[in-house]
């Protein structure tokens, strides 16, 4: 059986969580509820969140489909070394920035989604897992093949390749036999 890649769900629970976050704060701050400092410290930090978490991890097998227009978040990521590559630090640093969300009901559940994505980067970590970038390959070209290049020139459906006209310069050269016998059934 595969060896579970635990980072790649904790990426997804903090991009979650840190939208939820965010969509929170926005709740709160736009409610002036009691305590809607709390609400923009979660606006911030759900911003933070996602921008730290867009990204995806190379995966170990190499299958990785990176998400659309990461490559500038990744670079990003990628400039912060360690503080960013490590799960240790992820996991850390997104336990302390869920706490100040437990003190307003509308970024209550942000704060308990970073936390679950919090643990699963310290199960990620214990692992050995880190972060990895996806940089973009180099494509290589393949030659073009003659197939390609000279296509068909009349259209399907085409006889088969052994009775097809062949163009000859004389005309009893380029006639074929006709496998099928017609016949007049007038």
């Amino acid at each position: 059986m595969g060896k579970i890649e635990w980072a790649m769900w904790a990426n997804e629970q903090a991009l979650a969580s840190g939208l939820i976050l965010l969509t929170g704060g926005i709740v709160g701050v736009a409610g002036q509820f009691r305590g809607w400092q709390f609400a923009a410290y979660a606006v911030a930090a759900g911003v933070f969140v996602c921008l730290l978490e867009y990204p995806r991890s190379k995966r170990s097998k190499g299958t990785s489909v990176e998400r659309s227009g990461q490559y500038c978040f990744t670079v990003c990521v990628k400039a912060f070394g360690p503080l960013t590559r490590n799960y240790y630090v992820r996991a850390f640093l997104h336990a302390a920035i869920c706490v100040p969300g437990g003190f307003m009901l509308a970024t209550v559940l942000g704060c308990v989604c970073l936390g679950i994505a919090s643990l699963i980067y310290l199960v990620a970590a214990i692992r050995g897992e880190h972060w990895e970038p996806i940089l973009p390959r180099k494509e290589v070209r393949k030659p073009i093949t003659e197939s390609i290049k000279n296509p068909p020139q009349n259209p399907p459906p085409r006889p088969p390749a052994e009775i097809r006209r062949k163009r000859v310069d004389d005309l009893e050269g380029a006639a074929y036999d006709n496998p099928i016998s017609v016949t007049d059934n007038e």
